[in-house]
């Protein structure tokens, strides 16, 4: 069973091949969260100027086409409102084309599922900007990582204490871009109870998403593709100024 899983819900845009649970390769690309102006235009590429041409290099160097996948995994959040909708609806596309299974699977489950070499807590902690961050808690033991709190959007503070709370004494693993916003403040407030990983030292948010893909998919089967849509946890600027 092959999977291909993408990731745009971080700023960092991934993709990765996952057959029978083992990683085949993966490209990587750090992209901005906005799109780039005349003015700009040496900066980075956003998710929607990369990502195909990160599908396109991944199949090159792999030699495995789209009409080999079992299915097309992808994050469908929390994270960026705009790397979601891109992600969510390049891989729609390449479903109808391509007449492949999707499968959604949360950005936070998949970040957890990228630490390899620890057991015990773990949080996934992501910017979501205006002072606050994306956060999950769960449990590794060995292959099994279990769920123990919701996700949820709130001040990087409540998330802490939450965690200061539950961990009996015993370090949490904290993952994700907000540590490195608010790694100082995870420290001060927890600390040697807080570990903070280096992203860089494992696999992409892509090749746990294809893994937890091919699991899924293995165990129900794909999501309907119409209906399936990110899970952003607090409204857009948009529709905050339509209420407005």
């Amino acid at each position: 069973m092959r999977v291909l899983g993408i990731d745009t819900a971080t700023a960092t845009a991934s993709v990765a091949l996952v057959e029978d649970g083992k990683l085949i390769a993966e490209e990587i690309h750090r992209c901005n969260s906005q799109p780039r102006s005349s003015s700009s235009g040496a900066s980075r590429p956003n998710h929607a100027e990369i990502l195909l041409p990160l599908v396109d290099r991944l199949s090159k160097k792999t030699g495995i086409h789209l009409r080999d996948l079992a299915a097309l995994a992808i994050s469908i959040g929390p994270g960026s409102f705009t790397g979601l909708r891109i992600g969510l609806s390049t891989v729609k596309g390449l479903a109808y084309g391509c007449g492949i299974p999707v499968v959604g699977v949360p950005t936070l489950g998949a970040v957890a599922a990228r630490v390899t070499d620890w057991d015990g807590l773990i949080c996934p902690f992501l910017d979501a900007r205006k002072k606050e961050v994306y956060a999950a808690l769960f449990r590794k033991k060995g292959e099994s990582l279990e769920r123990l709190a919701d996700d949820a959007v709130c001040a990087p503070e409540r998330v802490i204490g939450h965690i200061q709370s539950r961990r009996e004494g015993k370090p949490c693993l904290f993952i994700g871009a907000g540590v490195r916003v608010y790694g100082s403040l995870i420290q001060d407030l927890l600390g040697e109870g807080a570990i903070l990983a280096v992203e860089e030292r494992y696999p992409s948010v892509a090749s746990a998403v294809a893994r937890l893909g091919e699991e899924k998919l293995a165990r129900v089967g794909g999501d309907p593709v119409g209906p399936l849509v990110p899970l952003y946890l607090r409204p857009s600027e948009a529709e905050l100024k339509r209420r407005g």
